[in-house]
C-alpha cells in the first residue's frame, strides 16, 4: 500500500443522484495543499513491424517492432480539489465528464480512457479509496491519427497520477499498466507497441515474446544518422481519421485462422523490422525507404481496409513528386501517411501535397519518453 499521507477529516452522507440511494463517503485531507502534477508522453511513428505486436501473432511467433517518438504529445494534469467530486476534461475535443468519486466509476458513459485510468490507479494503489481530483488532458494530434495517440494519452495519465501519488513506477511499469487499462480493463482492440514507445521515447526496437514478455531495446543512433532521417521525413494527414479496431479485428481473424497470405505477410513484416533497424544504425536512409515500401505492400495483405483509393491517390502523388516510399502509420485506413524522400525533393513534395488541401504535421524526433513534474503553486 502506498502511503498517501492522508488523514480522515470528515464523514458525510450524500445522495446518489442516479439511484436516490445514500452513499457513505469518507473525505480525506489533501497531501499537499493545491497539489497539481503535469505529465506528457510523446506520440510515435511506426517505422516497421507494426501488427506483429498483436495477439495471437506475437503469442505464437513473437513480434518485432521498430518505432521512434516525435515532438507531438499527449498532455495530462491531475489536480486535487476540495469539494466531493471528480472531474475529467479532454480539452482538445471539448468534452467534460463529472462524477462522484466512487471506488469504481462506470465505464459505459463519460470519458472512458480517463475513467479507466482512475479506476485502475485507485484500485491497485489506493486500496479502492476514491479521491476527489480534477483531471485535464489534451493531445496535439487529432483522434484516429495512427500515431498511437490514445495509448500516449493513457501513458501520460498514468504518469501524472504516479507523480501525484509518489508511486515508484518505472518505464516498464508505466507501459504495462497503460496496456492493461486499454486492452484488458476497457477491452479496446490493439497491439502493444504504442504504450512502450510513449513510456520510453526515442528510437526503440521492441521484442514482443510469447508469455506476454516485452523487451525494449533503445537504439543508440548516431546523431548524423538521426538528423539525416529526420531531414528525409514528411508526415501528411490523409484528410480522414480511421477506426483502427475494425482493421485490427480483421487482422486478428486472419491470424487466428492461420490464413496463409496474412500469416506470410506478417512474417515478412517482422523480418523487415530487423532489416530497417540495421539500415537505421548504418545511416542508410535510402535502404530504410526500400524496406518501408516493401513493408507497406505486405501490410496491405494483412487485412482489407488498410489502404483505399484516396490513400493510394495521395501516395502516388507523393511518389510522382519525388518521394522514395511511404506507409500509413498505425493500423491503416486513414490518419497520417509517413514518407521518406531526398532532402532536396521535400519542398516540392510538400508544395504538391499542400496544393491538394492536405496538411503536413511539423514534427521533430525526440529522445525522451513520458515525463512528469509538480506544477508550481
Amino acid at each position: 500500500m502506498v502511503d498517501m499521507r492522508r488523514d480522515i477529516v470528515a464523514t458525510d452522507l450524500r445522495p446518489d443522484t442516479a439511484s436516490g440511494a445514500r452513499l457513505l463517503h469518507r473525505a480525506f485531507a489533501a497531501p499537499v495543499a493545491g497539489r497539481k502534477t503535469r505529465a506528457r508522453a510523446p506520440l510515435r511513428l511506426g517505422l516497421a513491424g507494426g501488427g506483429t505486436d498483436l495477439s495471437p501473432y506475437c503469442d505464437e511467433f513473437g513480434g518485432n517492432v521498430l518505432n521512434c517518438t516525435i515532438g507531438v504529445y499527449a498532455h495530462a494534469v491531475v489536480e486535487e480539489r476540495f469539494d466531493w467530486c471528480v472531474s475529467f476534461s479532454a480539452n482538445d475535443i471539448e468534452a467534460v465528464d463529472e462524477a462522484m468519486p466512487l471506488p469504481e466509476l462506470p465505464l459505459d458513459g463519460g470519458l472512458a480512457l480517463h475513467r479507466g485510468v482512475y479506476n485502475r490507479i485507485f484500485r491497485e494503489f489506493c486500496g479502492g479509496r476514491p479521491l476527489a481530483v480534477s483531471v485535464h488532458t489534451a493531445v496535439d494530434a487529432p483522434p484516429g491519427s495512427g500515431l498511437g495517440s490514445s495509448s500516449a494519452l493513457v501513458v501520460a495519465l498514468v504518469k501524472a497520477y504516479a507523480e501525484f501519488l509518489s508511486l515508484p513506477l518505472g518505464d516498464y511499469d508505466i507501459a504495462r499498466l497503460a496496456y492493461v487499462i486499454e486492452r484488458v480493463d476497457l477491452g479496446m482492440a490493439g497491439g502493444r507497441q504504442d504504450q512502450y514507445a510513449a513510456a520510453f521515447g526515442g528510437f526503440n526496437f521492441i521484442e514482443f515474446l510469447p508469455g506476454d514478455r516485452v523487451i525494449v531495446n533503445p537504439l543508440r543512433v548516431h546523431h548524423a544518422h538521426s538528423r539525416e532521417f529526420e531531414g528525409s521525413l514528411l508526415v501528411c494527414h490523409t484528410g480522414r481519421s480511421r477506426i483502427s479496431s475494425q482493421i485490427i479485428e480483421q487482422q486478428t481473424r486472419g491470424l487466428t485462422r492461420h490464413a496463409e497470405d496474412a500469416l506470410a505477410a506478417m512474417h515478412q513484416i517482422k523480418q523487415e523490422a530487423v532489416d530497417m533497424k540495421l539500415c537505421l544504425l548504418r545511416g542508410d536512409i535510402r535502404g530504410m525507404a526500400r524496406v518501408l515500401g516493401s513493408s507497406w505492400e505486405a501490410k496491405k495483405r494483412t487485412a482489407e481496409g488498410v489502404s483505399n483509393t484516396e490513400i493510394e491517390r495521395i501516395y502516388g502523388m507523393a511518389m510522382e513528386a519525388g518521394a522514395w516510399a511511404g506507409k500509413i502509420s498505425g493500423a491503416g485506413g486513414g490518419g497520417f501517411l509517413m514518407l521518406l524522400a531526398p532532402h532536396e525533393r521535400r519542398p516540392a513534395i510538400a508544395r504538391r501535397l499542400l496544393a491538394e488541401g492536405l496538411s503536413l504535421l511539423p514534427c521533430s524526433l525526440t529522445s525522451t519518453g513520458a515525463e512528469s513534474w509538480v506544477a508550481p503553486a
